[in-house]
Parts: structure tokens; sequence; C-alpha cells
């Protein structure tokens, strides 16, 4: 008994006990962020059944999609040049976010007018992209702040010694990613409610469904400009203390703000966001082949010239460290996925209706939060390489149950439990055992940032790591393209006739999902021999 007080003592109520007050602004940004998902399962719906795409097509704008997070890099720069205005940046970010919901609503409910505009294909790639620039915008925010968070002095103003703000900083960004899936589990909750009967509805009045959760959308980006409003009269209310104890105002402000050292403007952050933008722009609206190859190298190279602007600050032990981890988290989190056809095989073969699919979505919320809670220890306690290998492993593994379901393993395992093991009991253990696992990875990334970067490059740090790691996503969606130019996957289109415009061919999603489970374990096993085997090595 004494033993498991202890366990449960050292990971959960340890994590209670270093709970600040002033961590909440930027986790009610976080929080904001993960909520996005409540749209996710009337997205996946109105893409099927309103929109002509196919499946290469939905994974190459996938890529678009990731692309606009390497602008973290000159907004992250900004961020710290403007570091008393940056909730500047939370508010213009809220504007985009509900512009690309108020399409996605007035599509539904005006379609005859929006698409004497611009057709509806159009508009849905305009809203996709919209989103994406919002969040990125809020986030270098919210990374800023939750630096400035964690607490420089104790409650009588003596400054706390470096190994204590460490732990904070550690204890933040956990906080930050429960904060996310915190999130992304009550937006499933709300789809799980939302999608009850949906399966029977009929189709006017499911696009009116569709069109109501989107409305609730919009609630997201008040939901982040709530942490910017909070941040403000918590400042308010701890001046208004500090000036009622009689400390000068010079004295409230070396209370109030973290001690920084001054920055000077680096313009190339500013020169590689432009180089950047211009090659999207200029590569985007032409029709080059392999454009997207080519942002993709370009972005990259960007990135990696505004890296080295970063090592130069860092001892040499640090700055090979900090390539190795980086290395090893690229490759782990450029994986290629299956792609939308695995999800119209669920929702057309195995008959997933969009409340199971909700249901999905909120177990693995749920158990993605209490896995990160149990894990904490793991990540606290193990070196960056030791988790990832772990994380592939695991995740290899648990590809398998989709696999088997595609092979109609769930037939022979329904008729020898009379109905039980069937097709959604595999799908629920599957998603309860694999959703932990997802966001482990960046904790020890985010927290290392946190404790190395200089104090006055902070959000620069964040900004550019984090976008050589969302590189990776995009690496992934190309990855994912290819593997669905090749291993071709269409579900049923109809027009409002009836008549079948593209036939359902499930054929090749077999092989599809077996290509994308050897690469997603010997991928980043290899790039781990690799590094560890060189000048990079980590141990970090």
């Amino acid at each position: 008994m004494t033993r498991a007080w202890r366990w449960i003592d050292s990971i959960f109520v340890d994590l209670s006990r270093q709970l600040r007050w002033s961590f909440l602004p930027p986790l009610l940004i976080y929080f904001a962020y993960g909520a996005q998902g409540i749209t996710s399962v009337a997205g996946a719906f109105y893409v099927k059944e309103y929109l002509d795409l196919p499946a290469a097509f939905l994974a190459g704008l996938s890529f678009w999609v990731g692309i606009p997070w390497a602008l973290k890099m000159p907004i992250g720069h900004l961020v710290d040049l403007i570091w008393r205005w940056k909730y500047l940046l939370i508010l213009l970010g809220a504007a985009l976010m509900a512009m690309s919901y108020s399409i996605i609503v007035a599509l539904l409910t005006l379609p005859e007018t929006m698409q004497a505009i611009m057709p509806v294909n159009a508009w849905y790639v305009t809203s996709i992209i919209l989103a994406p620039c919002g969040f990125v915008l809020q986030d270098v925010v919210a990374d800023a702040m939750s630096v400035e968070a964690v607490p420089h002095r104790d409650a009588n103003g003596v400054e706390l010694p470096t190994e204590a703000t460490r732990a904070l900083h550690t204890t933040m960004q956990t906080f930050g990613r429960i904060a996310l899936i915190a999130g992304s589990s009550a937006a499933a909750a709300l789809n799980v409610v939302i999608f009850e009967g949906a399966e029977t509805l009929p189709q006017p009045e499911k696009g009116a469904l569709y069109a109501h959760v989107y409305m609730l959308a919009l609630l997201v980006p008040v939901l982040s400009l709530s942490g910017v409003v909070l941040a403000l009269v918590q400042r308010l209310r701890k001046t208004a203390n500090l000036r009622g104890n009689g400390l000068s105002v010079t004295e409230i402000m070396a209370r109030l703000d973290p001690p920084r050292d001054p920055v000077d403007v680096n313009w190339w952050y500013f020169i590689g966001g432009g180089a950047f933008v211009t090659l999207s722009l200029s590569v985007g609206l032409s029709d080059l082949a392999y454009g997207q190859e080519i942002i993709f190298a370009g972005s990259m190279g960007i990135v990696l010239f505004l890296m080295r602007q970063l090592i130069a600050v860092l001892t040499p032990a640090q700055a090979r460290a900090l390539i190795g981890t980086a290395i090893i988290i690229f490759v782990y989190r450029a994986k290629p996925l299956s792609g939308p056809g695995t999800t119209w095989f669920e929702i057309d073969v195995l008959g997933f209706d969009p409340q199971f699919l909700s249901v999905l979505s909120l177990i693995a919320s749920l158990l993605t939060l209490v896995g990160m809670i149990v894990l904490r220890p793991m990540m606290a306690n193990n070196s960056i390489t030791w988790i990832v290998i772990f994380l592939t492993i695991s995740e290899a593994i648990l590809s398998l149950p989709n696999l088997a379901l595609y092979y109609g393993v769930h037939e022979w395992t329904s008729a020898m439990t009379n109905g039980v093991v069937d097709a959604r009991f595999i799908a629920l253990v599957d998603t309860a055992v694999e959703s932990p696992l997802g966001q482990v990875s960046m904790i020890p990334m985010l927290a290392w940032i946190a404790r190395n970067a200089p104090s006055n490059l902070k959000a620069t740090f964040f900004a550019v790591m984090a976008s050589f790691t969302n590189l990776a996503l995009s690496a992934s969606s190309l990855g994912t393209k290819y593997l669905n130019q090749i291993f071709v996957v269409t579900r049923e289109v109809k027009v409002d006739t009836g008549a079948i415009v593209t036939a359902a061919d499930y054929t090749q999603l077999g092989p599809l999902l077996i290509t994308v489970t050897v690469l997603t374990l010997f991928a980043p096993l290899l790039a781990i021999l690799i590094v560890q085997n060189s000048r990079f090595r980590t141990e970090d």
C-alpha cells in the first residue's frame, strides 16, 4: 500500500503541486489549439460527402497545411523583439481562425452564393490554409508565454536557483502538452454527443449538423483570447499588490519580468522568412512539376541555415547534442502515414459511423492525457534516444490491428466470441493502447530548449526548432502522397442524381498499410543507429 501511494504521489500529486497560477494563460491557448479537433469528424465527412477530391490530392494538401508552421522562425524572432506587444499576434491569429471556420459554415448554409464567387474546392483549400496560419501565430506566442509563466523569484522576491527554474520549465512544457490533449479530449467528447444518431439523418440535415459544428468551432479563437485577458489581469493584480507593499517601479518590473539580455535584430530570420514566402508563392502559384518537393527542399535549406544562427550561441557540446537530437526527432516524425483511405475503409466497409469515430477520438485523447502523466517519469529519467526507440517499436506493433482489420480478422474473432470481439472492439482496444504514445516524443525536446536557450532568444529557439521538426510532418505528408500514388485507394463518389462518378476500390489498402508499418519501424531505428555512432551522439 505504501509503495502504491508513493507511485501515485510521484506521478499525480507531485505534478499538481508544481502547478502555478502563472501557467494558466499559455495553457488556455494550448487548450484552444487542442479544441480545434471539434471539426475533425465533421470535416472528414464533409470532404467525403460534398467534395470530389482524390486521396492523393488530400494527402498533398496536408503538405500545404504543414508549411505555414515553418514561418514560426521569423515570427519567433519578432516575438523576442516585441516582447511586450506579443499579444497582438494572438488577436491576429484568432481572426484568421474565425475566417477559416466561417468559410465552411457559409459553404454549408449558403452554397449557391459561395459557388458564384469561387468553386467549392477552392473555398475549402482556402479555409484549410487559413486555419494553420492563425494557429501558428498563437502557438509561437504561447511558447513565449510558457517561458514568461515560469517564476524566477519566490514569494519573497528571492531569485530561484537554476535547478529550480529548470524543473519548473520542464513542468510547464508537460502541462502545455496536457492542456493541448485536454482540449482535444473536450472536443471529442462534444462530438460524441453531437453526432449521436447522425447516421440516420437525411443528407440536408447532416449538412446542417456539420454547419452547427463549425459554428461551435468559432468559440475556439474566443477561448484563445481568454488566455491573453487572464495574463493581463494577473499582471495588473500582481502590480497592484507589489505597489501596495511599497515597492518602486523598478523593483516591480524586476519582479514581474524574468531577466532578459538585450535582443539584437538578426535580419537573417526575417530574410529567411521572406525567402520562404517568396519560394512558396512563386512555386505554389505556378504549374511547376514537383512544386511541393521544390518548396520542401527550399524550406529545409532555409531552416538549416537559420539553425546555424542558433547553434552559434551554444557551446560545442550543446550544439552537437542539439543536432543529433533534432535529426532523430525529425526522422521519427517524418515517417509516412496511410492517408485518408483508412478512414474511408472504416466508414464504407467496417461501418464506423460519425459517433463511433468520435468515441475513438475521445478515447485516444483521454488516454493520451493519462499516458503523458504516467509516462512523465520515463521522459524525465531516460534519454530522447531511448524514448524514440520505445515509441518506434510500440507504434509498429500497434499498427498491426489496423492491418488485421483490413484482412478480415474481425470476422473470425467475431464468430469465435459470439460477436463480442468484432471490428469496433478491436478498434477500441487498439486505440486505447496506442493513443498515449503520440505526444510523448516532443516533451523532452521542448524542455531541453526551455532549459538551454539564451534568455533573450527563447521564442526564437522554440520557433526555429519547432519549424525544423514540423517540416518533418511535411516530409511525412509527401511520403504519404507518394504511397497513395503507388497504392491507389478510392472511395465511392456520387453526384446528386445518384450516379456513381468514382467507384470504391480498397484492394491496394493492404499493401499500403504493410509498407507504412515497415517504414514506421525501420526508418527511426536506422537514424538512431547512424547518429549514435557519429560525433553528434546525444545522451540528453
